[in-house]
Protein backbone atom coordinates (compact mmCIF):
# COMPACT_ATOMS: atom_id res chain seq x y z
CA UNK A 1 0.00 0.00 0.00
CA UNK A 2 1.46 3.72 -1.22
CA UNK A 3 -0.22 6.51 0.45
CA UNK A 4 0.37 10.30 -0.27
CA UNK A 5 -0.11 12.22 2.97
CA UNK A 6 -0.37 16.05 1.84
CA UNK A 7 -0.73 18.47 4.20
CA UNK A 8 -1.38 21.91 3.51
CA UNK A 9 -2.49 24.21 6.41
CA UNK A 10 -0.49 26.86 6.28
CA UNK A 11 -1.68 30.35 6.54
CA UNK A 12 0.42 31.45 3.93
CA UNK A 13 1.19 34.72 5.13
CA UNK A 14 4.77 35.71 3.38
CA UNK A 15 2.93 35.40 0.25
CA UNK A 16 0.76 38.55 1.25
CA UNK A 17 -2.45 37.29 0.06
CA UNK A 18 -6.20 37.74 0.97
CA UNK A 19 -6.42 33.67 1.19
CA UNK A 20 -4.12 30.95 1.97
CA UNK A 21 -1.98 30.18 -0.70
CA UNK A 22 -2.18 26.76 -0.96
CA UNK A 23 -6.06 27.98 -2.09
CA UNK A 24 -4.64 30.85 -5.20
CA UNK A 25 -5.84 29.90 -8.50
CA UNK A 26 -3.50 29.12 -11.68
CA UNK A 27 -4.48 28.53 -14.51
CA UNK A 28 -8.11 28.26 -12.90
CA UNK A 29 -7.14 25.49 -10.57
CA UNK A 30 -5.99 25.84 -6.42
CA UNK A 31 -2.45 25.22 -5.93
CA UNK A 32 -3.18 22.26 -3.51
CA UNK A 33 -5.33 20.77 -6.39
CA UNK A 34 -1.82 21.11 -9.19
CA UNK A 35 -0.51 19.10 -5.98
CA UNK A 36 -3.23 16.36 -5.53
CA UNK A 37 -3.58 15.72 -9.11
CA UNK A 38 0.33 14.37 -9.27
CA UNK A 39 -0.65 11.51 -6.86
CA UNK A 40 -3.99 10.94 -8.30
CA UNK A 41 -2.69 10.36 -11.51
CA UNK A 42 0.36 8.25 -10.60
CA UNK A 43 -0.41 4.81 -11.00
CA UNK A 44 1.96 3.95 -8.24
CA UNK A 45 -0.04 5.60 -5.14
CA UNK A 46 -3.32 3.86 -3.47
CA UNK A 47 -4.60 6.59 -1.45
CA UNK A 48 -4.55 10.14 -0.28
CA UNK A 49 -5.26 11.94 3.10
CA UNK A 50 -4.93 15.72 2.83
CA UNK A 51 -5.03 17.81 6.18
CA UNK A 52 -5.79 21.28 5.82
CA UNK A 53 -6.87 24.38 7.70
CA UNK A 54 -10.02 23.90 9.37
CA UNK A 55 -12.05 26.49 8.00
CA UNK A 56 -11.48 24.86 4.62
CA UNK A 57 -12.08 20.97 5.14
CA UNK A 58 -15.75 21.58 3.79
CA UNK A 59 -14.14 23.70 0.70
CA UNK A 60 -11.41 20.86 0.19
CA UNK A 61 -14.24 18.11 0.18
CA UNK A 62 -16.18 19.80 -2.41
CA UNK A 63 -13.64 19.93 -4.57
CA UNK A 64 -12.19 16.78 -4.06
CA UNK A 65 -15.93 15.38 -4.98
CA UNK A 66 -16.67 17.45 -7.91
CA UNK A 67 -13.11 16.44 -9.22
CA UNK A 68 -13.53 13.10 -8.81
CA UNK A 69 -10.29 12.27 -6.58
CA UNK A 70 -11.12 8.51 -6.58
CA UNK A 71 -7.93 8.30 -4.35
CA UNK A 72 -8.71 10.54 -1.72
CA UNK A 73 -10.17 8.74 1.76
CA UNK A 74 -10.24 11.94 4.07
CA UNK A 75 -9.68 15.44 4.87
CA UNK A 76 -8.74 16.05 8.40
CA UNK A 77 -7.66 19.21 10.31
CA UNK A 78 -3.86 20.73 10.40
CA UNK A 79 -1.76 20.71 14.01
CA UNK A 80 -0.21 23.53 15.84
CA UNK A 81 2.74 23.03 13.57
CA UNK A 82 3.84 21.34 10.18
CA UNK A 83 5.43 18.60 12.45
CA UNK A 84 1.88 18.31 14.13
CA UNK A 85 0.35 18.20 11.11
CA UNK A 86 1.98 15.23 9.53
CA UNK A 87 1.82 13.67 13.03
CA UNK A 88 -2.40 13.94 12.45
CA UNK A 89 -1.82 12.41 9.33
CA UNK A 90 0.42 9.56 9.97
CA UNK A 91 -2.22 8.70 12.92
CA UNK A 92 -5.32 9.12 11.01
CA UNK A 93 -3.46 6.89 7.85
CA UNK A 94 -2.81 3.99 10.59
CA UNK A 95 -6.27 3.51 12.65
CA UNK A 96 -9.33 4.53 10.79
CA UNK A 97 -11.98 4.14 13.52
CA UNK A 98 -14.81 7.12 13.68
CA UNK A 99 -15.70 7.15 17.35
CA UNK A 100 -12.20 7.85 18.88
CA UNK A 101 -10.09 10.67 19.23
CA UNK A 102 -6.78 10.59 20.40
CA UNK A 103 -4.93 12.80 22.82
CA UNK A 104 -1.14 13.20 21.81
CA UNK A 105 1.81 12.13 24.34
CA UNK A 106 2.36 16.18 24.85
CA UNK A 107 -0.54 18.88 24.93
CA UNK A 108 -1.98 18.91 22.14
CA UNK A 109 -5.46 16.65 21.83
CA UNK A 110 -6.17 16.00 18.02
CA UNK A 111 -9.68 15.39 16.60
CA UNK A 112 -9.39 12.92 13.96
CA UNK A 113 -11.82 13.43 11.06
CA UNK A 114 -12.58 9.57 10.11
CA UNK A 115 -14.20 7.83 7.63
CA UNK A 116 -12.36 5.20 6.07
CA UNK A 117 -13.40 1.39 6.68
CA UNK A 118 -10.38 -0.27 7.46
CA UNK A 119 -6.69 0.16 8.78
CA UNK A 120 -3.80 0.57 6.73
CA UNK A 121 -1.37 -2.17 7.43
CA UNK A 122 2.07 -1.01 9.38
CA UNK A 123 4.04 -2.05 5.94
CA UNK A 124 2.62 0.81 4.37
CA UNK A 125 4.54 3.49 2.61
CA UNK A 126 3.50 6.79 3.15
CA UNK A 127 5.29 9.67 1.08
CA UNK A 128 4.85 13.07 3.21
CA UNK A 129 4.02 15.96 0.71
CA UNK A 130 3.56 20.01 0.76
CA UNK A 131 0.68 20.88 -0.54
CA UNK A 132 2.33 23.78 -2.47
CA UNK A 133 4.75 21.83 -4.11
CA UNK A 134 2.60 20.91 -7.39
CA UNK A 135 5.41 19.77 -9.84
CA UNK A 136 6.92 17.25 -8.36
CA UNK A 137 8.08 14.30 -11.54
CA UNK A 138 6.27 10.93 -11.60
CA UNK A 139 9.21 9.39 -11.39
CA UNK A 140 10.47 10.96 -8.29
CA UNK A 141 7.44 9.50 -6.71
CA UNK A 142 8.37 6.29 -8.62
CA UNK A 143 11.98 6.71 -6.66
CA UNK A 144 10.73 7.60 -3.08
CA UNK A 145 8.68 4.56 -3.13
CA UNK A 146 11.71 2.26 -4.36
CA UNK A 147 14.10 3.53 -2.08
CA UNK A 148 12.17 3.31 0.76
CA UNK A 149 11.89 -0.69 -0.44
CA UNK A 150 15.76 -0.39 -0.26
CA UNK A 151 17.02 1.55 2.86
CA UNK A 152 13.59 2.28 4.64
CA UNK A 153 13.27 5.63 3.71
CA UNK A 154 13.74 8.37 1.06
CA UNK A 155 14.12 12.09 1.19
CA UNK A 156 13.87 14.03 -2.02
CA UNK A 157 17.10 16.63 -2.71
CA UNK A 158 18.54 18.33 -5.51
CA UNK A 159 22.04 19.55 -5.62
CA UNK A 160 22.65 22.99 -4.52
CA UNK A 161 23.26 25.04 -7.53
CA UNK A 162 24.81 28.28 -5.29
CA UNK A 163 26.93 28.20 -2.63
CA UNK A 164 25.79 27.87 0.62
CA UNK A 165 26.90 30.11 3.70
CA UNK A 166 25.96 29.78 7.14
CA UNK A 167 25.65 32.45 9.89
CA UNK A 168 24.37 31.93 13.35
CA UNK A 169 23.97 36.05 13.60
CA UNK A 170 22.69 36.62 9.92
CA UNK A 171 25.93 39.38 9.76
CA UNK A 172 29.33 36.95 10.13
CA UNK A 173 29.64 34.03 7.43
CA UNK A 174 30.29 31.28 9.89
CA UNK A 175 31.00 28.62 7.38
CA UNK A 176 30.88 28.05 3.78
CA UNK A 177 30.35 24.80 2.55
CA UNK A 178 31.07 22.62 -0.37
CA UNK A 179 28.82 23.02 -2.84
CA UNK A 180 29.39 19.54 -4.57
CA UNK A 181 28.61 17.92 -1.09
CA UNK A 182 25.70 20.09 -0.85
CA UNK A 183 21.60 19.34 -1.65
CA UNK A 184 18.19 21.29 -1.12
CA UNK A 185 15.76 19.42 0.25
CA UNK A 186 12.35 18.47 -1.23
CA UNK A 187 9.54 16.57 -0.79
CA UNK A 188 8.16 13.88 -0.63
CA UNK A 189 10.17 12.82 2.03
CA UNK A 190 8.84 8.69 2.14
CA UNK A 191 8.69 5.97 4.86
CA UNK A 192 7.11 2.77 6.43
CA UNK A 193 3.95 3.87 8.11
CA UNK A 194 5.04 2.04 11.35
CA UNK A 195 8.47 3.37 11.21
CA UNK A 196 7.58 7.43 11.27
CA UNK A 197 4.82 7.34 12.77
CA UNK A 198 7.39 5.59 16.08
CA UNK A 199 9.16 8.32 15.30
CA UNK A 200 6.72 11.19 15.67
CA UNK A 201 6.07 9.19 19.06
CA UNK A 202 9.54 9.47 20.49
CA UNK A 203 9.72 13.06 19.63
CA UNK A 204 6.43 13.90 21.39
CA UNK A 205 7.33 12.21 24.13
CA UNK A 206 10.80 14.96 25.03
CA UNK A 207 10.26 17.75 26.82
CA UNK A 208 10.79 20.11 24.01
CA UNK A 209 8.68 18.21 21.42
CA UNK A 210 9.23 18.88 18.14
CA UNK A 211 11.53 21.89 18.67
CA UNK A 212 13.81 22.71 15.26
CA UNK A 213 12.01 19.57 13.92
CA UNK A 214 12.07 20.88 10.42
CA UNK A 215 10.97 18.00 8.67
CA UNK A 216 10.66 14.39 9.18
CA UNK A 217 14.00 13.62 8.00
CA UNK A 218 15.12 15.96 10.93
CA UNK A 219 13.02 14.06 13.17
CA UNK A 220 15.08 10.29 12.01
CA UNK A 221 18.15 12.09 12.50
CA UNK A 222 17.55 13.27 15.76
CA UNK A 223 16.40 9.79 17.17
CA UNK A 224 20.18 8.70 15.84
CA UNK A 225 18.52 6.84 12.30
CA UNK A 226 19.77 7.49 8.86
CA UNK A 227 18.00 9.28 6.14
CA UNK A 228 18.61 8.33 2.42
CA UNK A 229 18.58 10.85 -0.48
CA UNK A 230 16.75 10.37 -3.47
CA UNK A 231 16.72 12.67 -6.63
CA UNK A 232 14.32 14.88 -7.37
CA UNK A 233 13.77 17.54 -10.09
CA UNK A 234 14.72 21.12 -10.43
CA UNK A 235 10.96 22.63 -10.74
CA UNK A 236 9.72 20.79 -7.60
CA UNK A 237 9.59 24.08 -6.03
CA UNK A 238 7.69 24.77 -2.87
CA UNK A 239 5.59 28.28 -3.43
CA UNK A 240 6.10 30.81 -0.48
CA UNK A 241 6.66 33.62 -2.27
CA UNK A 242 4.41 35.69 -5.33
CA UNK A 243 7.62 35.15 -7.62
CA UNK A 244 6.65 31.58 -6.83
CA UNK A 245 3.50 31.70 -8.70
CA UNK A 246 4.88 33.14 -11.76
CA UNK A 247 7.66 30.31 -11.96
CA UNK A 248 5.16 28.02 -11.44
CA UNK A 249 3.70 29.05 -14.30
CA UNK A 250 6.17 28.83 -16.29
CA UNK A 251 7.25 25.25 -15.69
CA UNK A 252 3.03 24.68 -16.54
CA UNK A 253 3.38 26.88 -19.95
CA UNK A 254 6.54 24.14 -20.39
CA UNK A 255 4.78 21.36 -19.07
CA UNK A 256 2.09 21.71 -21.84
CA UNK A 257 4.21 22.73 -24.20
CA UNK A 258 6.39 19.47 -24.69
CA UNK A 259 3.39 17.52 -23.95
CA UNK A 260 2.22 19.19 -27.34
CA UNK A 261 4.68 19.86 -29.65
CA UNK A 262 7.17 17.60 -27.71
CA UNK A 263 9.39 20.91 -27.04
CA UNK A 264 12.24 20.79 -24.56
CA UNK A 265 14.67 23.06 -23.16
Amino acid sequence: MNIALIFAGGKGTRMGASLPKQFLKINGKEILFHTIDLFQKNKNIDKIYISTIDDYIDHVKEEVEVGKYTKVIDVIGGGDSAQDTIYRLLVRAKKDNPDDSIVLLQDTIYRLLVRAKKDNPDDSIVLLHDGVRPFVAPDVIEKNIEGVKKHGNAITSFPAYETIMVSEDHDVVDDVTVRANTYLGQAPQSFYLKDILDAHEKIRMRPEGYENMVDAATIIRTLGGKTHLVMGNRGNLKITTPEDVYTFRAFLQYKEDKETFGLGL
